[in-house]
């Protein structure tokens, strides 16, 4: 029986074995690379690699070039969208329902214009991660970038003759009055100033660049973990006497410092979080009171116990605005909440001179904790409205409910953040629709009650007393957050149905071009944009995955078989568009006016203004604003912008009426506010990086997409 299969096998035609010889090893890593990075569109390399490929140059491995070879990597083609067949043109002979649906002539669009769009409003979205550096092999091809977009280490000319100045100061008592001036306006941890304010002294002592990566020098190291977390904040802004604030030097000399004091303070809260007898005798340790803090205090009304705690908080800021680290931001936050609760200062009534400094730790803890879980888009590690949370709010002399709308803003922001991921679940398991209609309307009530009570500025009497003055500009600051935060939540309740009459929102979000069996399906790929246009429109942060029909009543509606003022002609009715209490013209204007709200709010808040010792030092632009801990609420205002000039651009080429009153020239008047609403949120972001280096791939986003969309701005 063996004789057939040996002759068989004789037969065969011998082949070789490979028609060409196999890529080297040695390129893999390179290859995994940018298979990795091209997958993460907001990557800062991939921009890179498309300005490359732009200009008609191919990135090649240094392994390659250092071996004399041809670097032969191809991309692989498995994966990725599957082509469809053209269709024909519809014939005489196709039925009118289907004619309807196939004349929808292409949305025409400049190339890149929404290529962006979908990473506006994901967790974290355009945060650089200083944590995560670039491997040096890659760094030789973006040396020309701009510092701001990567991370790079100046050249070894600037070394020699560039000499940056950091702002350091030299007295636990400066560094407070530096808190004041650049920090409490928009995070008052403290109460207010116990002495009038001083001027801003940093120590003028010029660093010499010639080793970048050695240890910072510092002329006076704070004692309490505190002053520590303070320096390393004010260490971000720009010293006065740095005429080159924005060189790659000044911005490398700057994070060095701000990271040492940070790491600092975090060893001395390890050390007095620590036990004595921990290591020795746990038991006995647990017996034993902590031992007493053996330091002055920083300020005369806040006990040195609480100082490790308000440390934390203001660490937790700088992890997520300066080193671009979510989940760092949300252990320090964690750290701080462990701490207030077994301090009890959640239940705290008595009434003593540190009454407002446990006040403001124990609310400015919660407002951090929560602030975690938004950016983060993750749940609460609390309840929100837990009934222990008894402590009474903080008090400002010119605002007695400053303190309470900012509470209730952030317990609005983090319940609509909830909302979206619970949307998520409620559309994949095709269960609880009506539950979420219902939610929706209350969100949407709740937010305009304290939208309502946030707008309602009460009459402030500016006393000749300093402190209050300064607590004036501090509760008006509060206030303004507070409204940026409601606006912010407003586009999260309604950003779904502001959108789901979007064709390219709807293939993106929920494939739903089957939904409604009443309907022929529309060729949703003859409304994408030819080229590299419109085709990665949506919004991860929502995480909406795939829906298909269910077969339950609930999601029947009246209208499934018939048609609504609230669907255009080549956009069918789907089950549950109908079920939502609003619709989506009216869903888009409040996340429109929304997002033109935070711009301009934003573009509002005071800018640091300390005293100076001569007129000199006077810098010719703003100082950075600081504790840019709810910048994500730019990114939803500029998504909820692009998705509205988009929304507004179909319409007018399709002559479409968007409750007749966007036709024309209110169309232009609308892109001409969308625009000056996305420069305004440019500028801010601008002003943050100047001091917050994480926030930098925010603005270089939103600056992105707005190039596309408006290029004769540029």
């Amino acid at each position: 029986m063996a004789e057939p299969f040996q002759d068989f096998a004789a037969e065969r035609p011998m082949r070789k074995k490979f028609a060409k010889p196999p890529v080297k090893v040695a390129c893999l890593p390179w290859c995994a690379f940018l298979d990795l990075f091209v997958a993460s569109p907001a990557n800062l390399l991939l921009v890179a690699l498309r300005e490359l490929d732009v200009a008609g140059k191919s990135p090649v491995p240094t392994y390659c070039i250092s071996k004399g070879r041809k670097c032969s990597y191809l991309p692989s083609k498995r994966g990725g969208p599957r082509k469809k067949k053209q269709k024909a043109s519809p014939s005489p002979e196709d039925s009118p329902e289907d004619a309807q649906y196939a004349v929808v002539p292409e949305f025409e669009e400049p190339a890149g214009m929404f290529s962006q769009i979908d990473v506006l409003s994901a967790p974290g979205a355009g945060l650089r991660h200083l944590d995560f550096t670039m491997p040096s092999m890659f760094q030789s091809y973006l040396g020309d970038e701009n510092p701001s977009s990567v991370q790079m280490e100046p050249g070894p000319s600037s070394l020699n003759t560039q000499q940056c100045f950091v702002r350091t100061y030299g007295s636990e008592a400066e560094i407070l009055n530096a808190y004041y001036d650049f920090i409490h306006s928009y995070f008052p941890l403290l109460p207010p100033r116990t002495s009038p304010p001083c001027r801003d002294r940093p120590l003028h002592c010029p660093i010499s660049c010639s080793n970048p990566s050695a240890e910072p020098l510092m002329m006076y190291r704070p004692r309490s973990p505190l002053s520590l977390a303070v320096a390393a904040v004010l260490a971000l802004i720009p010293h006065p006497a740095d005429t080159e604030p924005t060189s790659p030097m000044s911005i490398l000399q700057r994070r060095t410092y701000a990271h040492a004091f940070a790491q600092l303070a975090n060893s001395i809260i390890e050390a007095e979080c620590d036990l004595e007898l921990s290591t020795t005798d746990p038991g006995q340790a647990l017996s034993n009171p902590r031992p007493p803090i053996s330091r002055d205090r920083l300020h005369a009304r806040v006990p040195e116990d609480l100082e490790t705690l308000l440390a934390l908080l203001i660490l937790s800021v700088y992890e997520y605005a300066q080193r671009g680290n979510l989940l760092k931001m949300r252990y320090r936050a964690g750290q701080a909440l462990a701490l207030a609760l077994d301090k009890s200062l959640h239940a705290h009534v008595e009434e003593n001179e540190f009454s407002e400094a446990r006040r403001r730790a124990w609310w400015m803890t919660y407002y951090c904790v929560l602030q975690g879980s938004i950016v983060s888009t993750t749940p609460p590690t609390i309840v929100i409205n837990d009934p222990q949370f008894t402590t009474p709010y903080p008090h400002f002399s010119s605002d007695s409910e400053g303190w309470s709308v900012l509470i209730q803003a952030q317990q609005v922001l983090v319940s609509a953040t909830q909302f979206i991921d619970d949307l998520n679940k409620s559309l994949s398991s095709q269960s609880g629709m009506q539950y979420m209609y219902g939610r929706m309307q209350q969100l949407d009530s709740w937010t305009n009650a304290v939208l309502a009570q946030a707008e309602v500025l009460p009459i402030a009497s500016l006393d000749t007393d300093f402190g209050d003055q300064h607590e004036t500009i501090t509760a008006l600051c509060i206030r303004s957050i507070s409204r940026i935060k409601l606006s912010s939540a407003q586009i999260k309740i309604h950003r779904f149905r502001a959108f789901s009459d979007i064709p390219l929102f709807i293939k993106r979000h929920c494939d739903l071009t089957a939904a409604n069996p009443n309907h022929p399906p529309i060729d949703l790929n003859k409304l994408s944009i030819s080229g590299s246009g419109i085709h990665n429109v949506s919004c991860p942060c929502s995480n909406l995955n795939p829906f298909q029909r269910s077969a339950s009543t609930e999601y029947m509606t009246p209208s499934d078989s018939s048609t609504t003022s609230d669907t255009h002609p080549y956009i069918p009715q789907y089950p549950f568009a109908s079920g939502f209490p609003y619709s989506s013209q009216h869903s888009a204007k409040i996340c429109f006016n929304a997002a033109i709200v935070i711009s301009r709010v934003f573009e509002t808040l005071p800018y640091p203004h300390p005293l100076y010792s001569n007129q000199e030092q006077h810098q010719s632009r703003p100082l950075p604003r600081t504790m840019p801990s709810f910048a994500c609420c730019l990114m939803q205002s500029s998504y909820a912008m692009f998705m509205i000039f988009y929304k507004a651009r179909v319409a007018k080429q399709f002559s479409l009426d968007w409750e007749n009153d966007l036709t024309g020239d209110s169309i232009d008047r609308l892109f001409g506010e969308i625009r000056q609403g996305l420069q305004r949120i440019i500028g801010v972001l601008s002003n943050y990086s100047l001091a917050f280096e994480a926030l930098d791939g925010m603005r270089d986003e939103i600056q992105g997409a707005f190039h596309a969309a408006f290029p004769a701005s540029v």
